[in-house]
């Protein structure tokens, strides 16, 4: 993933909305529009023949999220366009004298969303990250069970894949992780995680905290633009790589060649692409905190 990039369309803070013009709009669209082709243009192609991903599915599945969720582009809230009139169908935009754009009313009535994004969020940047956790989620899922959760074979079998889980700590510290754990293995996790006791254990070097960063712009859709939410969305597919290449899943015939964690060298490159994708997931969350504060205050002094 490259560094992030702030949009033009993607700038606030001032009393005076920003403009843009038919011109200038459809021509932003059309970026991003070939920017997410690049990004999964082949997997969009498959899934409309009905061809499933254990990988990448994930993103659409598990966050009930829907493939218009990343190619729709929207210039996000404080951003006027003119000759738009096809953006009113859509929810949150009005028009007035000036154009089409996102109304008030609208981040009015997203408020107690927003101000728990902020909460998480917020909680989550003030931890340090933690990289001990080595994948071992995927393994907790699947431990002394018959059942997995894709339809691959596990690259050690059944008993060596509850072997590792035996002889490794499981230090999750994601809840929507967690709670797919097996029974045998919830009791082996270093802490006991809640609905309600998500904020107290969220961290950034998470892999799993740094995908939701795409659920929490799209969940949020028109208020955040269209260009921060592919720039979580393209990290998240990174970390959902990862993720799977440590899984205990075999995915060699997609091409993804494992990362194995039972070994010292597969524990050290996972940390060391974990910390990578750390590191950039700490500037998305710091852009995405950042936003979400100031549409907050927003909709608090509306």
């Amino acid at each position: 993933m490259t560094a992030m990039t702030v949009h033009p369309d993607q700038q606030e803070g001032s009393n005076e909305k920003e403009r843009l013009t038919g011109q200038e709009w459809r021509a932003r669209r059309d970026d991003h529009r070939r920017r997410v082709d690049a990004l999964i243009g082949p997997y969009l192609d498959a899934r409309r023949k009905g061809v499933k991903h254990p990988v990448i599915d994930f993103l659409f599945t598990y966050y009930s999220s829907r493939p218009s969720h990343v190619l729709r582009w929207h210039p996000g809230f404080g951003v006027v366009l003119e000759d738009a009139d096809e953006f009113l169908p859509l929810r949150g935009y009005e028009r007035t004298e000036s154009g089409v754009h996102v109304g008030l009313d609208f981040v009015r009535r997203r408020r107690d969303a927003l101000r728990a994004t902020v909460d998480l969020l917020g909680a989550t940047a003030a931890r340090p990250a933690r990289l001990g956790c080595f994948g071992l989620h995927e393994w907790a899922m699947v431990y002394r069970t018959d059942e997995t959760r894709h339809d691959v074979p596990l690259r050690l079998g059944r008993a060596g894949t509850d072997r590792v889980v035996e002889q490794m700590p499981l230090r999750c510290t994601h809840f929507d992780a967690f709670r797919f754990f097996t029974g045998p293995a919830r009791p082996r996790n270093e802490n006991q995680l809640s609905r309600a006791s998500q904020i107290d254990h969220e961290q950034p070097g998470c892999l799993h905290a740094t995908m939701d960063l795409y659920r929490h712009c799209f969940t949020l859709a028109p208020l955040q633009p269209a260009g921060l939410t592919v720039d979580c969305f393209e990290l998240a597919l990174r970390a959902r790589d990862l993720d799977m290449r440590a899984s205990p899943y075999d995915l060699r015939d997609l091409g993804y060649e494992p990362v194995p964690i039972e070994t010292p060298a597969g524990r050290a490159e996972y940390v060391r692409e974990q910390s990578a994708i750390a590191d950039a997931g700490t500037q998305l969350r710091a852009e995405v905190l950042r936003r979400c504060t100031h549409l907050a205050e927003t909709a608090r002094h509306a």
